[in-house]
């Protein structure tokens, strides 16, 4: 059965999928169970090399909409051919070994419509790839203080290793109105933090974020996720993306003490980053002109950087009597 192209639901979900195929049914069983709100499900495989398509070929075409890709194009990119073709009011983006508790959307939906909001985030359960449940990401004592989420805010919740709670974890939904009129999609260049820029080029563009206090989504830790291991050219692409963002966008004075606090910080994790990538090569002379270049960001990280080069630059030693 083909998809009603006139129905136009209160929420499309767009689940980006690359060798998700055993998780990519929970994902759409947590989407199809909403209860309070009519969905539609949009899987964009990018070019998986497992049954990631033939998981989501296996629903009929009126519950999943499938839309595989000529080519990979990344996160950002597979969550972009989504948003091309969702109906919904609104766009709750959900990843492909995550889930969603049954309420969350009817919750969000009122709570953003009622105070005439574009875009509403919600609390998120930790889970991890054990099965055992942690604590909720955020205090939702925290959460219920913040509210809504300005620019400002939402910037100083992002600055790398050192945001108290890290708001990059969110999962917001946004009007898909909103996003249209503005012309507002994904960085594709982005491999980690495309989600960042959009949340703030949203709320830039003057987007409302309001803040539902219960755990509606939940986050399962997965070894190897992208997410998870950050390198030093997704810190390198940040801070471009970054720049072009300051270019691009007006910030007022609380954001711009925001955004400026966030890049020194992006230095500073490129640097320890790059330390990290001499040692690993065992070029210990390189890793110490990278520490003296930027002594801030080791004490910053407080990692033991120091011991460690000796121990390298002393094994070079050793192997260099030889």
């Amino acid at each position: 059965m083909q998809p009603d192209v006139s129905f136009a639901p209160d929420v499309s979900f767009v689940i980006a999928s690359y060798n998700a195929e055993a998780t990519l049914d929970r994902a759409i069983a947590s989407a199809i169970a909403q209860k309070g709100v009519s969905v539609e499900i949009i899987v964009v495989d990018d070019q998986s090399r497992d049954a990631t398509l033939d998981v989501a070929r296996a629903y009929t075409g009126d519950i999943v909409r499938v839309v595989a890709l000529a080519k990979n194009r990344g996160p950002g990119g597979a969550r972009n051919a989504g948003l091309d073709v969702a109906r919904g009011r609104w766009i709750a983006v959900l990843d492909s070994d995550d889930a969603v508790f049954p309420g969350r959307l009817a919750a969000m939906i009122s709570r953003a419509e009622e105070a005439d909001a574009q875009i509403a985030v919600d609390n998120l359960q930790v889970i991890r790839e054990d099965g055992v449940v942690e604590d909720a990401m955020f205090p939702r004592q925290y959460l219920e203080g913040l509210r809504e989420i300005s620019l400002a805010t939402y910037i100083a919740g992002n600055v790398v290793f050192e945001s108290k709670f890290n708001l990059g974890y969110l999962k917001p939904i946004f009007q898909r109105r909103f996003l249209d009129e503005n012309r507002l999609r994904y960085d594709e260049q982005l491999r980690i933090g495309e989600d960042y820029i959009l949340f703030a080029e949203a709320l830039a563009k003057g987007g409302r974020c309001v803040v539902e206090p219960e755990i509606g989504y939940a986050y399962h830790i997965r070894s190897g996720s992208i997410s998870r291991v950050l390198e030093l050219h997704h810190v390198e692409a940040m801070r471009k993306a970054d720049a072009v963002f300051a270019q691009t966008h007006r910030m007022d004075e609380a954001a711009q003490v925001a955004f400026a606090r966030r890049g020194r910080s992006l230095r500073k994790a490129a640097s320890f980053l790059a330390m990290v990538q001499h040692i690993k090569a065992r070029s210990p002379l390189k890793a110490i002109r990278t520490a003296l270049s930027d002594p801030a960001a080791v004490r910053h990280m407080g990692m033991p950087i120091a011991v460690r080069l000796r121990r390298v630059a002393a094994q070079f030693a050793v192997g260099a009597g030889r």
